[in-house]
This record gives structure tokens, sequence and C-alpha cells, in this order.
């Protein structure tokens, strides 16, 4: 009998949007403690783009071609946001997990701990969701059968909410206290302004002129014009200083910001789209105490909470465009031209 295939987009190599090229392939089978997926709706990441592109580097080499967390095994496919209905199990896993609609947490991690650190991240480290079908190991699907949001929804969350979340988890945001958002209109963005809103914080967050709108709609209390005199609009916004960046912007904001932030107050990075080469007055952050945090996605007790509020609908994504799968190339070129607000999403 002839081996199943599904249809998949796949990168062949690093390099521009014409290294992803539509292949019939074998359909996964799911290995002892895995499930398959059939895929309902895959949301795009700048972390596809920078996989694509081989723009992490390495440690020691930051101009190394690489992916997420080191050498990609080409061919690959993309892909890390899954939502969809589970087809199959593999032995060992829970037979009535079929048919449900689930969320797959796309992080590799380093352990089985609910505070693991994730290593890889399915679409770089192993192939995720730009296919028809999918396998995951059966602990990290969540099922989401009640969850009032659509597929697309649902696929907008593992990586740009699981981001977001881990940055206010680590930086103890609380109730009452005022957050700075940078690139608030992006996928990681709009959900830190939605999670920080939830949280009792007061959100100020920055974009660009034709988003403002967007992000105030989303739940920021103040929105700030990237383009104008930035650290003049936080003065003005949160007269006595934030306690919280949420950064996924870096560059130049490092250097401008840190006067801005009060006594012991926390700056978590988990982006650099302004630049990774950062200059800033260092007196700035050890005489006022002020922590510097990187944060890389989530860990499991992370995934947990968000897929808690998911299923509550307590936060709701906002979808930018769908394409079908075969348009994955022109997709991937919308996200890189950020002229949206939210997330675009693949229909395999």
């Amino acid at each position: 009998m002839a081996e199943p295939t599904m249809r998949a987009v796949r990168i062949t190599g690093h390099g521009g949007p014409e290294v992803l090229e539509p292949a019939a392939v074998p359909v996964p089978v799911p290995q002892p403690g895995e499930v398959l997926v059939r895929v309902g709706a895959v949301a795009l990441n700048n972390t596809d783009l920078w996989t694509r592109e081989g723009s992490y580097g390495r440690p020691g080499d930051p101009g190394a071609l690489s992916g997420w967390r080191g050498p990609v095994d080409f061919p690959r496919i993309q892909g890390a946001d899954v939502a969809g209905r589970v087809a199959a199990v593999g032995p060992g896993a829970a037979p009535d997990l079929v048919g449900r609609r689930v969320v797959v947490d796309p992080a590799v991690y380093d352990g089985d701990g609910p505070d693991a650190n994730p290593v890889g991240l399915m679409g770089s480290e192993r192939d995720g969701g730009y296919a028809e079908f999918v396998t995951a190991p059966a602990a990290r699907v969540h099922d989401m059968t009640s969850s009032p949001l659509s597929d697309d929804q649902l696929a907008a969350l593992p990586t740009a909410y699981g981001t977001a979340l881990g940055m206010v988890e680590r930086a103890g945001l609380k109730r009452g206290e005022t957050a700075l958002v940078s690139g608030a209109s992006g996928g990681v963005g709009i959900a830190l302004v939605q999670i920080a809103r939830a949280r009792g914080a007061t959100v100020v967050a920055i974009s660009s002129g034709a988003k403002l709108d967007a992000v105030r709609d989303a739940g920021a209390h103040a929105v700030l014009d990237r383009a104008a005199d930035l650290p003049e609009q936080v003065r003005a916004a949160a007269p006595g200083g934030v306690d919280v960046v949420l950064d996924v912007v870096a560059g130049d904001l490092v250097r401008t910001g840190l006067p801005l932030v009060r006594e012991g107050g926390r700056w978590v990075l988990a982006g650099a789209l302004g630049g990774y080469g950062i200059d800033f007055d260092v007196r700035r952050l050890y005489l006022h105490n002020i922590s510097l945090i990187g944060s890389s996605m989530h860990t499991p007790a992370h995934f947990r909470l968000l897929m808690d509020m998911a299923a509550n609908g307590d936060i709701r994504p906002v979808i930018a465009a769908a394409y079908p799968l075969d348009q994955a190339a022109a997709a991937q070129e919308a996200l890189a031209r950020r002229t949206h607000v939210g997330k675009i999403v693949l229909h395999p």
C-alpha cells in the first residue's frame, strides 16, 4: 500500500521567500507518547523569517547562519503555532484525545518540570505546522475544545502570547504598576498590551502613526508614536516613571529609555527588532537597582496559564489576515513589511 502523503511547505536552506517550497511529503507517524494533529490554522511569527534567513547567530559568532538554537536540519517544515484536531495517537498516548480541538505548545524543553526552559522550537528544531498534519508530544497538546476562540485565534497564541506571558511573569508585573510596551502593534506587542492590561497594570504602548488606534483598541491606556520624541512622550504619559519595560525592540530604546525606569524597575528583553548591538550608560542600571532580564518564550507553567486564559476567553487575539498554505511565501513577505496589526495565519 502506498504511503499516505500530505501537502507541506518546506525550507531547503537559508535565504529569502524563494526557499519556501511546496511539497508532497509523507504524513508523519506519531511515535510513542505522541499525537498526530490535523492542522486547522498555523500562525506566522518573526521566528519564521529569522529561521528561514538564518539570522539568529551563534555564541561567539553573531553573524553565523543559524536557526533558533543552532544549525537547521534541512529540509524543514516551518510553523511553530498550530491549532487543529487530534487525528491519531501513538503508543502510550491517551486514545480519548482523538477528535479533540487542541493547541500545541511548540517549545522543546530542557526537562520535564513546570519551570523547564525552551531549548528548541517546532518549525526550527523539529518539523512544524506549514502542513496538513504535524506530530507533537501528547504532553504538549492542550485541549481547547470548549474555548470560545476560533482556530485562527488559538493558533495566534503559542509563540506570541507565550512569549508575552513569559515576559510578564519574569518581570513580576503587578496590579497598579506602569508597564511600557515596545513594538506594540506586532504579534507579541498586542499580546503584551492585552496581558498587562488584564493584570491590572497601566499600559503605555509604543507604535507607529497608522497603528495607534488599533493598539489603543487592544487595551493600551496611552499610545506613543515612535517617530516622535519618545522620552518626552513617556514622561507625559507616566510622570512618575515606569515600573516595567516589556521590550521586543532593543536597539537605541534601551539607551534612551533606561533613565525613565523607576528605582527597582525591571526591563525585560525578548527581541531585537531595533538592533542587537546596544550602547547604554550602565550607571543607570546599577545605581537605580534596575534589573535587565532576558526572556525567551515561556515555561510549561506559563503555557498552562495561557491556555487557561484562552479557555475562558480572557484574551482575544487580533487576526490581521489569512492565506492558503500554498501562499506561505506571500504571507511571510506580508509579515516582513510590518504594515499589519495582529497575527497572520495560514490555512492548510
